[in-house]
Order: C-alpha cells, then structure tokens, then sequence
C-alpha cells in the first residue's frame, strides 16, 4: 500500500540494538526530540513512510533488508533504508555537508573546504533518496523533506512524481546572497528548494536570506509578504525581521515559505522537573555548590558555538572580579559532534587548554572555576543541572534556532534562574526577556554575565515567567501544527490533514 506521508530524513526513526543475534528496534533514549515529532504525523494518516540511509560494506547484499515495516507507540509505517557504503557516507555527510556546507551556512567562509567536495556523490544520494520517496509515495501525497544534506531531493523528486506535495524543512540557518554563494553549486540547489510547495525555515530573517539569494541568480517574483508576527519580533535581536516574504513564484508555480521555530516537549520536561527523583538531584547539586552561583552552559564541540569566546569571557570576569572568586562555577557541557571532524578535535584541545589554565590560575583545594565535561550527559540528569543552575549562558557565534535554551525556560517550573543568549541564536527573536549578549563583543559578553548574576530575585522571576510563557506557546507540538498548516496551504487533500488524531 503506497503512503499518503513520506518522512525523507538522514537518520532512522529509532536505535538498533543486537539481542541474542537478533535486530531490535527500539525508541530513540531521548523523548524530546525532533524525531519523535516526525514520527507522531504518522497517527494523522493512513499509511506512512519514512526514508533514511544505513551503513552496508556492500549495497548488493541480497540479505540487507532496504524495507521493513514498523508498529510502535506512533503507529504502523514503513521505513525504507538506502544501503550507503562508508566512502558514500564520508563524502556525502561528513565532507559535503560538513565540510562545504555547514560552515557557510553559519556564515564561516574561512573555515569553507571546496577541494575535498565529491558533488557527483552528493548528487547520487540524493537522487536515490529521491527515488525512493517517490517509489513510497501515493498519488497527490505528501513528501516532507528534511535538511541541507537532501537539498537536492525535492528538484529530483519532482521530476519523478509531479503529482505530490514537496515540504521542505531547513533545519540550520540559511545566510544572505553574498554568503551563500560562495558555494559554487548555488544555482542547482536552488532550483531545487524552489521546486517545492512549501519551503520552511525557522524564522523570518532565514526565509528573507533564502528570497534573496534566489533572485540573486533566478527570475523569482515576490507574490506576498507580511508582517512578522509580534511572537517573533523580539527587537533584542540581530536576526529579527520587521516583515518576510511568504509566496514566491517561479517557473509558473508558486511556492509557500514559512518560518516556523522548532520548539521542545515543555509537558515532558516539566514533568521531569517536577519529579521526586529530580528533586532530590538538584538537592545534591546545591549542597555541592554551597553559597555559590552557578552558572550553565551547555551544547556541541563545534566552532559556531562559541565555546571559546565563553571561557575567554569567564576568565575576564575571575580577573575583573576577584569577589566572585570561589562564589561562582561554571559547568561547560561541551559534546564532541562528530569524532571524523579534525576541525571539532581542534577545538576540543583549546577548549581543554583554556578550561585548564583558568582553573590553574584561580582554583583552589576547595574550589574549581570550571568544571568541563566532553561527553553526553543523560536528560534526566541534564534537566536537575536545569532547575539549579542560577544562570544558563548560551552563547554560540550562530544558531539555527538553539532548543537548549528552551528547555532551560521549560525546567524552570519554580520560575526562577536567569536566560543569557547570544543575538545570534536562531531563539534570541521569541526569548525577548533573555538578557541578551553578543559573543563577538568582549564588552557585551562580559557585561551580560556579571548582570546576570546581580540581577534581583523579582527582575529574574519577571524575566523568567515571560520566556517561559514563550516556550510554552511555541512548543514542540505548535510547531508540528504549523507544518500541517502549510501542507494545507499546498492544498493537501483534505483527508490527510484530518485522517486521525496525532499518536
């Protein structure tokens, strides 16, 4: 049976695990996030589709199962695994994506790597991605794709099948013309976006740069633009937007564009806040602390993400401020993104080397400045870090959009602790009450955290019941709700918007 949804997205929708020679299926270990979203559409429609690849030594073996279908909690659907090979894999992820399209993305030409680029390869796996949405999908359905690295998927899928709906979602940031066009590809990928019904971004400014790259290089006609709803208008912002293109038109079609900010499960960390079990982790995380602040920082070992413009800033703020000395700590979550990255393995190293010379210079037997930790932390316990820390300092250099910041806001039931997020966070135009900061100003680094740190119980409880309030319109599920919106706009049969409740 051909499916009415088809999900086309790089990872699979749960985790393999080997029990007694055996394949389980099994859900992903974090609840909160992007993938279970996905996978609850399916409850909405007869049948489902999800595509995705899987590493295979040899794509040819008869044994290597490219369909098999799947009934969990979200519903039954099928999950069709394109066989890549490692060399596949290499050159399509870790050096196209990463290498080439990552660092312009976030606005780093420097760090831009065209040599290595095997874009025959890019251009096969997409196409086979491509395929296999098509071979999935029924008449007039819908095809969701997901992320830069299938960017050449809906151009391909609408040569295969003309008759089905084409969303796409942009799950980074999307830079301005004279950015993206470094890349030497730019026109292919942008008629590409452009063959979709709906092209989705997180906020306006992402789907603003979009619009103007493609007239940079296309006759593209603005059909409609409107003013940016006030939720994401935070005047705080570098990224914000007085108003944003939403209808384009080209090669007599028009395209829909949406921002649309990913947001976190807030009933689910609430109710992970408010446990017995986290209660009494916080309990232990401040008897460790004492009289102390904390201050938290979390996210991936990656040059967008700051970190090292963080820990410079701390060290200013030990030195100008000897009363804080041995009265504030800062935990530095900082996960390595990827082990194949030497860019990423450069940064771990300084981040080491920075973390270990502040704590040389200031500690003492009783007190470390920093304590920094290069591996996963479980959300359970990441969540207790949440509802102690005094301060939550985001800081990245450029973001998407940024969810650890929200789920700060969601874990602080007791509406207490103190947001600083950088400008440049894809989040900084709904967190209006954020102390905000920009991470390429000493000044404004610096000043930001020691005001954070001041800041009196009421101001940081106003603050922290409007963002809260934010992140909790803007959920997860809002965000889900106003995909299906555009996927009505695309005039989506009826039935497919309706056909169920979600799972």
């Amino acid at each position: 049976m051909s499916s009415n949804l088809v999900i086309v997205y790089h990872r699979q929708p749960y985790e393999e695990v080997e029990v007694d020679g055996k394949i389980e299926y099994r859900e992903n270990k974090s609840p909160n996030g992007i993938v279970p979203t996905l996978k609850s559409f399916f409850g909405r429609v007869d049948k489902g589709a999800w595509i995705a690849w899987k590493h295979a030594d040899d794509p040819a073996n008869p044994d290597f199962e490219r369909v098999i279908e799947i009934d969990d909690a979200y519903g039954k659907y099928t999950v069709s695994r394109l066989p890549l090979t490692p060399e596949q894999v290499t050159s399509f992820y870790h050096v196209s994506s990463k290498e080439a399209f990552w660092p312009i993305l976030h606005g780093f030409k420097e760090r831009y790597n065209y040599d290595p680029v095997d874009w025959p390869t890019f251009r096969e796996v997409n196409w086979a991605f491509a395929e296999a949405a098509a071979a999935e999908a029924a008449e007039g359905a819908v095809v969701w794709v997901h992320d830069y690295n299938l960017w050449l998927v809906p151009g391909y899928l609408r040569t295969l099948r003309p008759d089905v709906k084409i969303s796409f979602f942009h799950h980074t940031p999307f830079p301005n013309a004279d950015i993206f066009n470094v890349l030497p590809w730019r026109k292919e990928i942008l008629e590409s976006l452009l063959a979709c019904d709906v092209v989705g971004f997180h906020i306006p400014r992402y789907v603003n740069n979009f619009v103007s790259a493609a007239r940079s290089l296309l006759e593209v006609e603005t059909l409609k633009r409107e003013k940016v709803k006030p939720e994401l208008a935070s005047e705080t912002s570098a990224l914000s937007e007085q108003s944003v293109v939403t209808e384009v038109g080209y090669n007599d079609r028009t395209v829909r564009l949406q921002a649309s900010p990913v947001g976190v499960d807030v009933d689910y960390i609430e109710t992970l806040a408010q446990s017995d079990k986290t209660a009494a982790k916080v309990k232990e995380i401040k008897q460790e602390i004492g009289d102390g602040q904390l201050i938290l920082s979390v996210g991936r070992t990656d040059y967008t993400k700051g970190g090292i413009e963080q820990l410079e800033s701390y060290e200013r703020l030990l030195e100008t401020r000897p009363d804080l000395r041995g009265k504030v700590r800062l935990m530095h979550v900082s996960v390595a993104a990827n082990s194949n990255m030497t860019a990423y393995e450069e940064i771990q190293r300084d981040l080491e080397h920075l973390a270990g010379k502040i704590n040389g210079r200031y500690g003492t037997f009783e007190w470390q400045p920093i304590a920094l930790i290069s591996r996963p932390v479980p959300f359970e316990d990441l969540v207790a870090y949440y509802r102690a820390a005094d301060v939550a300092w985001i800081t990245p250099l450029a973001d998407g959009m940024n969810l650890v910041c929200k789920e700060y806001c969601a874990a602080r039931t007791d509406e207490d602790g103190v947001l600083v997020l950088s400008e440049f966070a894809g989040a900084a135009v709904e967190l209006a009450a954020a102390v905000p900061t920009n991470p390429f100003s000493h000044k404004s680094m610096d000043g930001a955290i020691q005001f954070a740190l001041d800041l009196p119980p009421e101001e940081r409880r106003g603050r922290m019941i409007s963002n809260r309030k934010m992140v909790k319109l803007q959920d997860i599920r809002f965000w889900a709700e106003d995909q299906m919106q555009a996927f009505g706009a695309g005039e989506v049969p009826v039935d497919l918007i309706t056909g169920g409740e979600a799972a």
